[in-house]
């Protein structure tokens, strides 16, 4: 499952948070409070939930789970004075107050290998589309970054387009300097 936010992108089956197309470095305890709130944003969350959710009911000092709350924080840009996205509610506990977007996405095989290159989703039919790599038509090498991050640009604010279906960027990729015929 993948959530969209701000310019987040939440990937739990990865285990992965990226800000637009870099991967933002988190710890593992980190990666799972924010799992947890997401997953949860529907309710405010209690420290003793967040305790046997994270730390399996071990016990755990306040000061170490403020740490984790602020790392997290840190990680999707929020503060403890801003609060636009993790909600402290004082003696009730926290929820994410973001607004997101769940993409649920499989990837089945590859055009290298002869698969498919995705599959759908079984909710409904969206509509699917990639973004091609894109020709660096200077003939400066140095330039071929900027076409190479104007795909992935593409690619990853397509992707926040609700009900819209978009091919990953790394399966895009494999097509890089070959000629494509697009039916």
């Amino acid at each position: 499952m993948r959530y969209l936010f701000e310019n987040y992108t939440f990937d739990a089956d990865l285990r992965e948070l990226r800000r637009g197309t870099e991967v933002v470095p988190i710890a593992p305890q980190v990666f799972d409070l924010l799992d947890y709130l997401i997953r949860n944003r529907e309710r405010v969350v209690s420290k003793d939930d967040l305790i046997g959710a994270i730390w399996n009911g071990r016990a755990v000092s306040d000061a170490a789970l403020t740490t984790r709350l602020n790392a997290a924080r840190n990680a999707i840009g929020d503060t403890g004075g801003k609060q636009h996205l993790i909600k402290t509610l004082p003696r009730k506990g926290f929820r994410f107050v973001g607004t997101i977007l769940e993409e649920q996405q499989r990837v089945v095989g590859s055009a290298t290998h002869g698969g498919d290159l995705a599959e759908m989703p079984a909710s409904a039919p969206h509509p699917s589309i990639v973004v091609l790599p894109f020709t660096n038509l200077s003939g400066a090498a140095e330039q071929e970054y900027f076409v190479d991050g104007v795909t992935e640009s593409l690619t990853t604010d397509l992707s926040r387009i609700s009900g819209s279906f978009v091919i990953a960027r790394n399966t895009a990729f494999t097509f890089k300097n070959k000629i494509v015929d697009v039916k």
